[in-house]
């Protein structure tokens, strides 16, 4: 039973990520090396993050029980900020690094649009979050022990798989809409991505009481899908071409 939580959340948590990943990005070098790079821009912002909160944890009374939910509380919100701040700080070499980009690639025009860069990173930023979010979730699944036999919920493994998956589909959505953001200075849009980070953020504090949580972050998943589909150049024409052309193919074969 344990290993089948097991591969059941790796896969609801990192199914969709892992299949984006080889459909969309695996076959070009360059993608490929930008995803890394993304992801490499989160660590270093977790390593901050968690260095800051470390320091506050270990300066402050460990017997003051509300004093340390406040700086768990404290930490969680400041990752969020600093993590917003390492994806301008990485579009921003992205977009000086356009030229030696195109450079190494195989193409006669541009190497890689804005809007590529900027799902491709987006991407990166959520598998590397998902990681960390879920690694030591799934070693716990595979036991001993099981989980709700202390009055605990018995959802926990599959609860935090479903907010991992939301989460790296999230930074994939405000890596898009945050790119576009800087690309025509929209500064709303930057500061919409932001708040939503934060928002979705303070919903996880609210575990484990999962029907408070969980929803509300699938329907803002929903919503920065939509938002970001658009943004991206996508239509309702174009969605509607591509059904059509799926079901002539369809019916064709």
């Amino acid at each position: 039973m344990t290993v089948a939580v097991f591969f059941g959340c790796a896969f609801i948590a990192f199914g969709p990520a892992f299949s984006l990943f080889v459909f969309t990005i695996a076959r070009d070098p360059l993608r490929v090396i930008i995803l890394i790079a993304g992801a490499f821009f989160w660590l270093l912002s977790l390593l901050l993050s968690s260095l800051v909160w470390f320091i506050s944890i270990k300066a402050s009374n460990s017997q003051d029980l509300r004093l340390q939910r406040d700086l768990l509380i404290f930490g969680v919100f400041f990752s969020v900020l600093l993590q917003e701040v390492f994806r301008f700080a990485y579009y921003r070499l992205l977009r000086k690094a356009t030229e030696g980009l195109a450079a190494i690639s195989d193409e006669d025009t541009s190497a890689i649009s804005v809007r590529q860069m900027a799902y491709v990173a987006g991407l990166g930023f959520g598998i590397m979050s998902g990681a960390f979010s879920m690694i030591n979730v799934l070693s716990d699944s595979l036991g001993p022990g099981t989980v709700g036999i202390f009055g605990d919920s018995q959802y926990y493994f599959i609860t935090a798989a479903l907010m991992t998956l939301a989460l790296t589909l999230l930074h994939t959505f405000w890596g898009v809409l945050f790119f576009e953001g800087c690309e025509k200075s929209r500064w709303w849009v930057i500061a919409a991505v932001v708040s939503l980070h934060l928002l979705v953020a303070g919903l996880s504090l609210l575990n484990p009481l999962y029907e408070g949580s969980l929803p509300p972050v699938y329907v803002i998943t929903l919503l920065m899908g939509v938002w970001a589909f658009f943004s991206s150049g996508g239509s309702l024409h174009s969605l509607s071409a591509v059904c059509t052309r799926r079901k002539a193919e369809g019916e064709s074969s």
